[in-house]
């Protein structure tokens, strides 16, 4: 396989499964692109030496998609001619793939068109490529155009064209570098190819011409100093070629070095969402694709048919002398006959030769060697004397401080950005690792050049000398001596297995059977074959019923094996691109009376029955997913309510008979459907519950609440809003007359099971709106006024509601008054009952950064106290950023004004910060420690030590400063020497947070080894090694016992440092939790994470959340407490402050975080008896309520007590209805809130 320059032949285009790029199945005309199959192949697929062809190669080498067009080639048209160009595919261990294309537009197969049903004599796209592992562009090309040629000559060939094609694949051989030259032919062309020596360049078989056409010196070397620095980098043209063209020329000048990131010259229409990605690649993008939707923040754009270069950040120039020599050179070899143009033409010792070699030639071979020599010169300068600071350690590879400092004192110029990002940078890295860990350091050029000039020589002299090659010709192939000729009128398909056949015919057939039904069940369709038509009027009712009662029993056959050989494929392959898939969404789709749609849920239905436990792989769920939204959606255009009843009811059914699923489960996938939204459907499948009811012989208002009961798991399940699907259950109740007590179990109810789904799922969003949870708003129509007036009544209805679970009398007695005192004076600056003043400036929102808050610290009173008592800096908190270059200090009593400061001096993104009473310290990916002093701002030490990026630090008593580093090492640094004390503790893998106690000189670090490891420094022994997470730990707190930890694996935990056990898990959010913060007084916790949320939890007798707020647009970064403010930063480039009162950190439900409204998730729960949640998604193993509310069995009452709170609509009041006393039950209390409805009183109402 190694040894053949070919390694595969492969024809892509439209193939029997005809969908578009959103995913539509079937002929939806022209104008739409469609997805492109792999069609035939040489080597053939079944072969066992071959690997098959990358999967994505049919998106890559036709990367618009393939369209249907009515005409062929038009030569009065260019857009119809076919168009050859190179694509280039990197696989994962970095190796890549050469392909040349050409397509163009051929015949619809006769077989697809008739399925389909798509007008006789279409076209559409095909392409035909060859693809290698050898990066030899022009014989790939060549070959290619040559039996594009044999098959569309007027002249016909002597050969069948695939024999042509596996002749040439098969016996073609990879040339030896330096030595060989093979010949071969294509019926009457011959070609060569060879390689270059390995001693020299590699092998670059591209022209350098269109790079330096399209973009001019500068621009050149812009791009140049982009693709160095490891930017991100988007290229921009309508030239398929010229795309692939300039990246791997790019590439190949950067030469001795490596592009290490994402590398796609050519992406595919649909993939420019990738363009987003936060790390470094090189992409090329069609100019016909529109990327206004996107940001492009930091991205490199480069025009190639404008030569522009369009970016937000700035790209550091190459410093001088570097940058004229480079800028010189590259203006003679384009422009010699400018730069020479005040030469004399004469001959005075060999004038006229080095005139005749700078004079005015066609760009040829000797012009791309020439580049590249410029460029490798300029490497020669820019690093000279690199191998002198090669030091080959454990931890370093290469001293950059120190060839930086030699690099300064002989240019006379401080230090340069642009030399210092480039030895920081993965291509850099790779090159000394090549060098070190190879034998590529005896033939390297970079080195050699470096001598050679040293020693005065010719730079020429570092190149193998030209040997002339051995010619090896490869046989031709054997022509018949019948002298048949063959002529095609379109490229032919190759000889298909009988697998293949039989694949290929089953597939039509259920798409042509299909539409056969559609068009004979629809009289405004006349159908579209002769026997239909003819049949169709002989046959009598009775006979036309029969027909269809076997077409009905035949396609849920065929569904019943397809489901069962979909559940039964082998774990390499892709259920959603098996032949089981396609055909059962075929039947699915093209079945106008519903057939498929219905007979696939019927099918699952009884294949649980029948005793399957549901379990799914994770490729088998999706696809289950899809075809079951895929039923439900075509069931609702045919308003076929049974089958979309049918679906809900197997989608809950699956998820409780699935263990494996509890990370996940199918019904909540299901929201995104209109049909939800709809109070006609439910209302019918109220009926349809009411009319199968098992035992109808019940009391009738038992049997609708039952019922209801039934539709609000579903609702939770597909996670519908909890006002929606109260409006929606209580519509329906009060057409069914059900009586007010029922109505009020039954909210209770929808309350809990919804606050155990959000609880464990997360958050749902509806109907693209802001999600709502809980109970609706008093006042719906000022949940965004940003007054916050709403928020301060909802909080003080909340602090009411809490009170009343108190067990004592006088606290819930004062809670009236407090009532009261709100619902008659909402403006009123002091709370009744609490002698707290409303604070006016309670939020702030810090804008000031230019990136992502990374790393965000309160300055605590602890910190900054002396003898004269709390200094004005107490309460301060300082930011750091993603911006690099700044540290700000921000007040948050002066609002409008809280900037206080910028500290300047880092170069990379900033990840930690800390201070004490004089001092602010800050790490960054620089790998530098910066210490400032607080109150003038100046930079005072820079500590560098780190062999990577500094991921935490700490400021200690007696001037000592704790930092821990990517490169798993923690260090204790003196400032006043600025040296390192000590490494006091090591990682086996990077240190992403870190906690110390300078009390007891307890240290607890964890990272990137899943683990939190805790040291007595002061004993100079490892305590403990916390082991639970199942990812990368990514934030930390440490008080006293208590750790507490936050991780990829969306958990926190809390842990007891002395018995090394984890004491709790938390698991409410949904992805990974990037900062934890801890009260070790009141035992409070806070979490953030990447889903957006910041969630508190109380730590009582268990470990409960309490509320849950949305304050930012992007992930959360960093949270740090203050004593009277929590600090929030963000992904959105801002920080949030919210005032603390001096009160509980786990008491949220005071009126001091009643400013965080309208985004507050309300807490409600309700006592339930012998209830299960199914449906809703929620494992009861794992309910978290309150001990005291958790479903009791003693007796049959659904609930012992309410206290019900109403919220009227019209004037957010709140009234109190009637508070049923229980003697045995009167220290359980539960609440239950319900809108007010218009034919009710705000008065005491007896409920029992």
């Amino acid at each position: 396989m190694a040894s053949r320059i070919f390694e595969y032949f492969v024809v892509c285009g439209i193939g029997p499964e005809i969908q578009t790029l959103d995913g539509v199945k079937g002929f939806q005309g022209t104008g739409i692109m469609y997805m492109p199959s792999l069609l035939d192949q040489f080597p053939p697929s079944n072969h066992s030496l071959y690997p098959p062809p990358p999967p994505q190669l049919p998106t890559c080498v036709l990367p618009a998609g393939v369209e249907f067009h009515p005409s062929g080639l038009d030569p009065n048209d260019t857009s119809t001619y076919p168009r050859s160009y190179p694509i280039v595919l990197t696989e994962g261990d970095g190796s890549k793939i050469y392909v040349s294309c050409i397509a163009f537009r051929d015949p619809v197969c006769e077989d697809v068109t008739l399925a389909y049903r798509i007008p006789t004599n279409y076209f559409a796209d095909k392409c035909i490529c060859l693809v290698s592992r050898s990066p030899s562009f022009q014989v790939l090309r060549d070959a290619l155009e040559e039996l594009f040629i044999v098959c569309f000559s007027p002249n016909s060939t002597s050969m069948p064209l695939w024999e042509v094609i596996a002749h040439m694949v098969s016996n073609v051989s990879l040339p030896t570098p330096g030595k060989d030259r093979i010949l071969f032919a294509i019926e009457n062309c011959l070609l060569s190819v060879e390689a270059p020596p390995k001693e020299g360049l590699p092998h670059a078989d591209i022209s350098f011409q269109p790079l330096v056409q399209c973009l001019d010196v500068d621009n050149l070397i812009r791009l140049f100093t982009a693709v160095l620095l490891e930017r991100r980098i988007l290229l921009r043209s309508n030239k398929y070629a010229l795309l692939t063209l300039v990246s791997e020329a790019i590439c190949h000048l950067i030469y001795p070095f490596r592009w290490q990131h994402v590398y796609i010259p050519l992406l595919f229409f649909s993939g420019a969402d990738y363009i987003d990605a936060p790390t470094p690649y090189m992409m090329g993008l069609h100019s016909g694709v529109d990327t206004s939707g996107l940001t492009l923040d930091g991205v490199v754009v480069v025009d190639l048919e404008y030569n522009r270069i369009t970016t937000s950040e700035d790209i550091p120039s190459i410093p001088d002398p570097e940058l004229s020599f480079l800028r010189n050179e590259i203006l003679k070899l384009l422009h010699p006959n400018v730069v020479g143009i005040d030469h004399i033409k004469i001959n005075l010792g060999g004038m006229s030769d080095q005139y005749a070699k700078t004079g005015n030639r066609t760009w040829g071979e000797k012009h791309d060697f020439q580049l590249r020599l410029i460029f490798l010169k300029f490497f020669a300068l820019l690093l000279s004397g690199y191998r002198n600071f090669i030091e080959n350690s454990a931890n370093n590879i290469f001293n950059s401080q120190a060839f930086m400092k030699k690099r300064s004192r002989s240019t006379n110029q401080s230090v340069e950005s642009m030399i210092a990002q480039f030895l920081d940078s993965q291509g850099f890295l790779d090159y000394l690792e090549r060098c070190i860990n190879s034998d590529e350091s005896n033939c390297n050029l970079l080195n050699k050049l470096q001598d050679a000039t040293g020693r005065g020589q010719d730079p020429m002299i570092i190149f193998p000398s030209a040997v002339e090659p051995e010619i090896i010709t490869v046989s031709a192939l054997d022509k018949e001596a019948a002298g048949e000729k063959f002529h095609y009128d379109r490229f032919p398909a190759n000889i298909r297995t009988k697998e293949q056949e039989e694949k290929r015919r089953s597939i039509l057939a259920v798409v042509a059977g299909a539409l056969d039904y559609s068009a004979k069940q629809s009289p405004s369709s006349p159908s579209m074959l002769g026997h239909i038509d003819s049949n169709d009027d002989t046959l009598s009712p009775r006979e036309r019923a029969a027909e269809r009662e076997r077409m009905v029993l035949d396609i849920q056959v065929k569904l019943q094996g397809l489901w069962l050989r979909l559940l039964n494929l082998g774990a390499t392959e892709d259920p959603l691109s098996s032949f089981e898939y396609g055909t059962i969404l075929a039947l699915i789709e093209s079945d106008a009376e519903g057939i498929g749609g219905s007979g696939f849920v019927e099918c699952i239905r009884e294949h649980i029955h029948s005793g399957w436990q549901c379990r799914l792989t994770d490729e088998q769920f999706v696809a289950v997913k899809e075809l079951l939204k895929t039923a439900i959606n075509r069931a609702a255009s045919r308003n076929d309510m049974i089958t979309v009843s049918d679906a809900l009811e197997v989608s809950a059914e699956m998820y409780r008979r699935d263990p494996n699923s509890v990370p996940d489960y199918i019904q909540r996938h299901l929201l995104s459907l209109a049909i939800w939204e709809d109070l006609r459907f439910w209302d019918g499948y109220f009926e349809h519950l009411m009319e199968h009811s098992s035992n109808k012989m019940t009391n009738y208002v038992t049997l609708v609440s039952a019922q209801l009961v039934v539709m609000a798991t579903h609702m939770v399940g597909l996670g519908l809003p909890d006002g929606e699907s109260w409006n929606i259950i209580e519509t329906i109740a009060e057409k069914n007359n059900l009586g007010y007590k029922q109505l009020i179990k039954i909210r209770g109810f929808l309350s809990h099971i919804h606050q155990l789904r959000v609880g464990y799922w997360g958050l749902s969003v509806w109907k693209s709106q802001a999600p709502s949870y809980g109970l609706p708003s008093p006042r719906p129509q000022d949940t965004y006024d940003e007054s916050q007036q709403q928020a301060e009544g909802s909080g003080v209805g909340r602090s009411w509601v809490q009170s009343m679970f108190s067990r004592d009398r006088s606290i819930r007695a004062n809670s009236f008054s407090r009532v009261r005192k709100w619902a008659s004076d909402s403006d009123a600056s002091e709370l009744s009952g609490t002698g707290q003043k409303k604070i006016q400036s309670s939020v702030r929102m810090l804008r000031g950064h230019a990136g992502a808050i990374t790393a965000l610290h309160c300055v605590s009173r602890r910190e900054v106290w002396d003898l004269v008592g709390d200094r004005e800096d107490a309460g301060f908190f300082i930011s750091g950023s993603v911006d690099c270059t700044q540290v700000k200090i921000w007040d948050p009593t002066l609002r409008g004004s809280e900037l206080r400061a910028t500290l300047k001096g880092h170069t990379r993104p900033i990840r930690a910060i800390n201070s004490d009473r004089c001092k602010v310290v800050s790490g960054s990916d620089d790998q530098s420690v910066i210490v400032w002093d607080k109150q003038t701002c100046q930079l005072l030490e820079e500590l560098k030590g780190h062999d990577s990026s500094v991921s935490c630090v700490r400021m200690l008593s007696g001037e000592r400063v704790l930092t821990a580093a990517h490169d798993g090492a923690v260090k204790m640094w003196d400032v006043r020497t600025d040296t390192c004390v000590a490494t006091v503790g090591r990682c086996s893998s990077a240190v992403l947070c870190m906690e110390y106690d300078d009390s007891t000189g307890i240290l607890a670090a964890a990272g990137r080894d899943v683990a939190a490891n805790v040291w007595d420094i002061r004993a100079g022994r490892q305590m403990q090694k916390l082991l639970g997470h199942t990812k990368w730990i990514r934030s930390i707190r440490m008080a006293g016992d208590i750790i507490l930890t936050g991780s990829d694996d969306w958990t926190a935990r809390l842990w007891s440092v002395s018995r090394g056990t984890c004491d709790a898990v938390l698991a409410c959010h949904a992805g990974s939790i990037l900062c934890v913060e801890y009260s070790p007084s009141d035992r409070g916790i806070i979490t953030g994470s990447a889903d957006g949320l910041v969630k508190f939890w109380e730590n009582e007798e268990a470990v409960r959340c309490v509320k849950n707020i949305t304050a930012h647009s992007g992930s959360i970064l960093s949270v740090n407490a203050g004593e009277h403010w929590l600090g929030i930063g963000a992904a959105d480039n801002s920080v949030s402050l919210f005032y603390r009162p001096q009160e509980r950190l786990g008491g949220f439900s005071n009126s001091g975080f009643a400013v965080w409204h309208p985004t507050l998730i309300e807490s409600g729960f309700a006592v339930v008896d012998e209830m299960e949640f199914f449906g809703c998604g929620m494992p009861q193993s794992i309910y978290s309520g309150p001990s005291n509310f958790k479903a009791r069995k003693r007796r049959s009452t659904l609930i012992s007590d309410f206290l019900v709170i109403y919220f009227s609509p019209s004037d957010g009041d709140i009234s109190l209805l009637k508070e049923v006393k229980d003697e045995a039950w009167d220290s359980h209390w539960v609440y239950v809130m319900l809108p007010k409805r218009e034919d009710e009183n705000s008065k005491w109402r007896k409920i029992n």
